[in-house]
């Protein structure tokens, strides 16, 4: 079928429906949720058979919906409306939750439904944390039933019948702050770590913890501390600990609140956003964003070095700390060391928001791609171990290329992977990406112009497709936790295998006539010349382009790589399909 995507943002939910719905044959086109006189004329250059909206704020215009079959994907159950569904599940603490394919008329998440699926809430995670997992899951399997009853053609949807034993769904208020209030002093542990995982992402906490509003992000749950409930204790790598009346929490992130209409806020590390609140504070290790774990013994040793920062962003100081943590762990006596990233995300690469925020924004770009390339280089340069990326989770740009590095690349099927940099303002990208790249597509079958294809490709890749182009090497595991027992089943067998010891010898003497080749530093120098130019040059685009990213500024229109609709030889209105 020919669809189009009418969509807030291209955000997590919609890459990973369109590179499911376009390995299955269909082709789909993105609208972003511009005005309604944008999406009726996408809708009259496209004439889709049918709209899906994976993540919208508003209604479709009734001009769109009375003449095409729009879906709606939403994040709840039978019969539940309003916008904050998941918001409300996670403070109720619904055990569990679904998403709810219907039909859009005129009142919003009241339409028939066309499918639905149910999935188990975890246990304390963030809102943004099952939106990109369990409910991304959810809506696939119920866009792809959907589109199966659409196509048989004799399916009549029913809406559902709201007050019946079978829906449990109810109509649901926007929350508000008011409803998300923190209250440290009653509270319990639990209750504030549920308002603020139910706030994750968008839109934050406010709360005045740091003696002005702010609103917060990023929590998890602390040791017990003997200190006033909502007392700042102590802080670490960026986050602060609070104490709460039966044990703490870790904030790892706030927004100051805007005190005028143009006075722009973004979301960094909780110390930075508050340094004169929180300099005093003792520095502990109670917030590990980095850790090393240790399996196996005599031949079956392996080591897994974990990192999980959030969003999957990397500051100079984080590529430094797992920098120190990589040598360190490379001093521990394993056969194969597995680079295991973070349960939602392996790496995004450079921290945007903090190079934003930096006084020299263009400097700390270049202390921050350097200190990623130094960590790059360690991956590359280690010889003496077979080293494994294991991506739990979606990874993109300097991230996939990070993974490259390693000796082989694992993935989990849900995994996302944007392999580029051009939609950062036409971003050159360093990482060593044009050493392992090239190497790796080339071992997969494929030639120096793929390898540049996959460069010039704007759109997301699933693991699969990865897979085909030799960026991912195999992909396997239902969930993360089966992904994760997996790879250190398999990361076990390779290290005890008898091909383990000639695997590292071939490793090394590949290293060694790449280099003499062509010296690593060479392609770094070369890779740094052009992003110098990107960061210190004439052309603002990539300082644009971050700007516009960290502030969350709505679009003004849809990329062209997105918007098949409008390409050149297609902006003529179509008949309908």
């Amino acid at each position: 079928m020919r669809i189009l995507f009418l969509t807030r943002s291209f955000n997590s939910l919609t890459q990973r429906l369109h590179v499911e719905l376009a390995a299955r044959g269909h082709e789909v086109s993105i609208e972003f949720d511009i005005a309604d006189s944008v999406t009726e004329e996408a809708v009259a250059l496209y004439a889709p058979d049918l709209v899906i909206a994976p993540f919208l704020k508003r209604a479709i215009p009734e001009s769109v919906w009375r003449n095409v079959l729009c879906l709606i994907v939403h994040p709840g159950i039978v019969g539940d409306r309003g916008a904050c569904a998941l918001d409300w599940a996670i403070v109720n603490g619904e055990r569990e939750w679904g998403v709810t394919v219907l039909q859009a008329e005129a009142e919003m998440d009241a339409g028939p439904v066309w499918a639905s699926e149910t999935f188990a809430m975890r246990a304390e995670a963030s809102k943004s944390s099952l939106y990109r997992n369990e409910v991304t899951e959810a809506a696939l399997r119920a866009v792809l039933v959907a589109l199966d009853r659409v196509a048989a053609g004799d399916h009549v949807p029913q809406p559902p019948q709201v007050g019946t034993p079978e829906v449990r769904g109810i109509a649901r208020p926007p929350m508000k702050q008011a409803d998300r209030a923190l209250d440290w002093q009653r509270h319990s542990t639990d209750q504030l770590l549920a308002r603020l995982h139910a706030a994750d992402g968008v839109p934050g906490v406010l709360d005045p913890l740091f003696g002005e509003p702010a609103y917060l992000f990023d929590a998890h749950r602390g040791a017990p501390v003997d200190a006033a409930p909502g007392t700042l204790v102590a802080r670490c790598h960026g986050a602060v600990q609070v104490a709460t009346r039966d044990g703490s929490l870790w904030i790892g992130h706030g927004r100051r609140a805007p005190r005028a209409a143009d006075d722009i806020q973004f979301k960094l590390p909780a110390t930075q956003v508050f340094p004169a609140q929180t300099a005093n504070l003792p520095e502990t290790d109670g917030y590990p964003e980095i850790r090393y774990e240790a399996h196996g013994i005599g031949d079956e040793r392996i080591g897994v070095l974990h990192f999980a920062f959030y969003n999957g962003a990397m500051s100079t100081a984080q590529c430094e700390r797992l920098l120190a943590a990589y040598q360190e762990a490379l001093r521990q006596p394993s056969r194969v060391l597995v680079l295991a990233g973070g349960p939602d995300f392996f790496s995004n690469g450079i921290h945007l928001n903090v190079i934003e925020a930096a006084a020299s924004p263009a400097d700390e770009s270049w202390r921050n791609i350097n200190a990623i390339d130094d960590v790059c280089e360690a991956v590359i340069n280690t010889t003496d171990r077979l080293v494994i990326a294991a991506l739990q989770g979606n990874a993109g740009a300097g991230g996939v290329f990070m993974a490259l590095g390693a000796d082989a690349v694992w993935a989990r099927p849900a995994v996302i992977l944007n392999p580029h940099y051009k939609n950062m303002g036409n971003l050159y990208g360093s990482e060593y990406w044009t050493y392992t790249l090239p190497r790796r597509v080339k071992r997969a079958g494929g030639s120096a112009a793929q390898a540049r294809q996959v460069m010039d490709n704007r759109l997301p890749l699933s693991a699969a497709q990865a897979r085909t182009h030799g960026l991912v090497d195999a992909v396997f595991g239902a969930d993360r936790v089966a992904f994760m027992a997996e790879t250190i089943a398999r990361a076990q067998r390779l290290a005890a295998s008898a091909d383990h010891d000639a695997l590292v010898r071939d490793k090394m003497k590949r290293r060694e006539r790449d280099e003499a080749e062509r010296p690593l530093a060479a392609y770094r120098a070369d890779e740094l010349a052009r992003m110098r130019r990107n960061f210190y040059g004439f052309d603002s685009s990539y300082h644009i382009a971050r700007t516009y990213f960290v502030q969350k500024t709505p679009p003004s229109w849809t990329p062209r790589h997105l918007a098949l609709h409008r390409t050149p030889n297609n902006t003529e209105p179509k008949a309908a399909a």
